[in-house]
């Protein structure tokens, strides 16, 4: 028993030592010298991890506990929403950001008195640069990207560069930042990890108008928060 357990613990570090030279050797997926803008890594044919990876940071999929909080009653909002549902198609992306994304982020930031940058622009390197579709410069920062094509998987893997982006952009000291992307019916959150350098992504998507006071809760969980310091 003793030799089977040995030969095992063998097999195991030797299968452990193989793997850890496989990701050494491992091609890059991004040209070192190339040149890459936000949206274009919701292009590449690559998995979110492995294009995570380059920048050594990993991705982990869970069902995060996300704060929430509701300060205004949401009824005006989910009317105004219906009503621009059955007035507008959002088949294109402008009707999805005019008659659902836009008014939610309004009204959280007009409850807040805080700034809403559209189309913010952020350059770090060649390899971190582009617009945020929106941002929100609270204290606790968010980044809501609205998904191209509707891609939600795609959209997700833009989200998560910008916030590596926004974690070398901000000064800020928080020790997580927060994402999300929108189709503008559906919504998915996710956040970085700063100090652990790891990506997680929501496994839950809320639709909207349906799921909108969760939505709202989360949206001004997030920027009313009062961050903890350091990174």
């Amino acid at each position: 028993m003793a030799r089977l357990d040995a030969a095992q613990t063998i097999c195991t570090k030797m299968t452990d030592n193989m793997q850890a030279m496989a990701a050494m050797t491992r091609a890059p997926i991004l040209d070192p010298a190339g040149s890459y803008t936000f949206s274009k890594y919701a292009e590449l044919p690559f998995d979110t991890a492995d294009i995570l990876a380059e920048f050594d940071v990993s991705l982990k999929n869970a069902s995060l506990q996300l704060p929430q909080r509701l300060p205004i009653d949401s009824k005006s909002l989910e009317i105004e929403l219906q009503e621009n549902l059955t007035l507008v198609d959002p088949a294109s992306e402008i009707a999805r950001r005019e008659a659902l994304i836009f008014p939610i982020l309004k009204t959280v930031c007009k409850f807040m008195q805080a700034p809403l940058k559209i189309e913010y622009p952020v350059r770090v390197n060649p390899r971190l640069k582009g617009t945020f579709d929106y941002f929100i410069p609270t204290p606790q920062s968010l980044v809501v990207i609205e998904a191209k094509n509707a891609d939600l998987a795609k959209g997700f893997t833009q989200l998560a560069v910008e916030l590596i982006a926004l974690d070398q952009w901000t000064s800020s000291p928080v020790p997580i930042l927060y994402g999300t992307v929108t189709t503008g019916d559906t919504w998915k959150f996710g956040l970085f990890e700063r100090q652990a350098r790891v990506v997680h992504k929501d496994i839950n998507a809320y639709a909207v108008p349906n799921d909108l006071n969760r939505v709202l809760g989360i949206l001004f969980g997030i920027t009313l928060s009062i961050p903890e310091e350091g990174a």
